[in-house]
C-alpha cells in the first residue's frame, strides 16, 4: 500500500474524506490514507507541504496559489469545492464596533500571514478602495486565538468561514457584522511537486476516489444531519450550507479561474505585477 499524507482543517467541508477512509475506499485502491488535522487553517498547511510534513492538502485557492507563486514546490491538483466560500466578518461580543463597513481601519485577528483569514481581508477591502496598514494585523494562530483576542479587544476583526464559526457566534463568543463571499472556487487541492513524480498513479486513484466521494455526498441529504450530529451544527444551518455547496467531481481545474485570482492577489498587492509565476496545475501524464 502507498501510503499518503493528507492535510486539512477539522470543517465540515472535508467530511466526504472520512467517510471515503472509514468505508476503506482508498484501501480498495492501495492507498493507505493518513489525514492530519490543520485547526491553523491554509498558512499552516502551505507550511507543511513546503516542509514535507504531508504530501497533499485541502486549502483556500488564494493561499496555495500565493504560495507557489513564492517558491513552494507544489501544484494545485484539482479544485475541491466549486462554490465560493462564505466568510463571516466577526468582533468580539463586547466590543463598539457595530458596521460591516467601518471595519477596514480596525485591528484584524489573522491566523498566520499568507492565510485565508490575512488574504481575504485583503481582497475585501482592496475592493473598496482602502488599503489595510502593517500595523493593524495581530497573528492569533487559529480560531480559539481568535476568540481570546477578540474577547480581550486585543483585536477587532476577524474573517473566518461563517458556518464554521455560527456555533461561536449562537454561544455568545462572537459578533457577527456581516459576510464577504470570495471572488472564485474555494477550496483545492495542491501536492507536493516529489509526490507528483514519483506516483502520479497512486494520486490520480486517490482523486478519483475522493470525487466518487463527493459526489456520493451530494447525491445523499442525510449527510445533514451527519455533519450536525458530528460538527456540532444545527440542522436548520447545516441544510442551508449543504443546499448552497457544490464539491468538484472531476479533476479539471479551469487556467480562466486561477488567471482571475492571481489578477485579484495582484491587485491587492499580495502579488507583485511583474512577477513570472511557476506552473500553477498539475499537468497529467497518466
Amino acid at each position: 500500500m502507498q501510503k499518503i499524507r493528507v492535510g486539512g482543517v477539522p470543517e465540515h467541508f472535508n467530511l466526504p474524506w472520512h467517510q471515503a477512509t472509514e468505508s476503506d475506499a482508498f484501501a480498495r485502491q492501495g492507498i493507505d490514507l493518513e489525514w492530519i488535522t490543520y485547526r491553523g487553517g491554509t498558512g499552516q498547511m502551505t507550511k507543511a507541504l513546503e516542509d514535507g510534513d504531508c504530501d497533499l492538502c485541502v486549502l483556500l485557492t488564494e493561499g496555495v496559489i500565493q504560495a507557489i507563486a513564492k517558491g513552494n514546490q507544489s501544484k494545485i491538483i484539482s479544485v475541491y469545492v466549486n462554490t465560493p466560500l462564505c466568510w463571516g466578518v466577526h468582533t468580539g461580543v463586547d466590543n463598539k464596533l457595530q458596521h460591516y463597513e467601518d471595519v477596514y481601519d480596525q485591528r484584524y485577528a489573522i491566523s498566520r500571514y499568507g492565510s485565508g483569514s490575512h488574504l481575504m481581508a485583503i481582497v475585501d477591502a482592496e475592493e473598496q478602495g482602502k488599503v489595510i496598514a502593517d500595523d493593524q494585523w495581530r497573528v492569533i494562530k487559529n480560531i480559539d486565538g481568535a476568540i481570546e483576542s477578540l474577547s480581550a479587544q486585543e483585536s477587532d476583526v476577524f474573517y473566518w468561514e461563517k458556518y464554521t464559526t455560527k456555533p461561536y457566534v449562537d454561544a455568545g463568543k462572537l459578533r457577527r457584522l456581516g459576510e464577504y463571499y470570495t471572488p472564485w472556487p474555494c477550496f483545492v487541492i495542491a501536492a507536493r511537486n516529489e509526490i507528483l513524480k514519483r506516483d502520479p498513479l497512486s494520486v490520480t486513484r486517490l482523486l478519483r476516489t475522493i470525487h466518487e466521494y463527493c459526489d456520493r455526498f451530494m447525491q445523499d441529504d442525510s449527510n445533514i444531519l451527519e455533519v450536525s450530529k458530528r460538527y456540532h451544527q444545527k440542522p436548520k444551518d447545516v441544510a442551508r450550507w449543504y443546499h448552497s455547496t457544490e464539491w468538484a467531481i472531476h479533476g479539471w481545474v479551469s487556467n480562466k479561474m486561477i488567471q482571475g485570482v492571481v489578477y485579484h492577489l495582484r491587485q491587492a498587492g499580495i502579488l507583485p505585477e511583474d512577477q513570472v509565476l511557476p506552473e500553477l496545475i498539475w499537468k497529467r501524464d497518466v
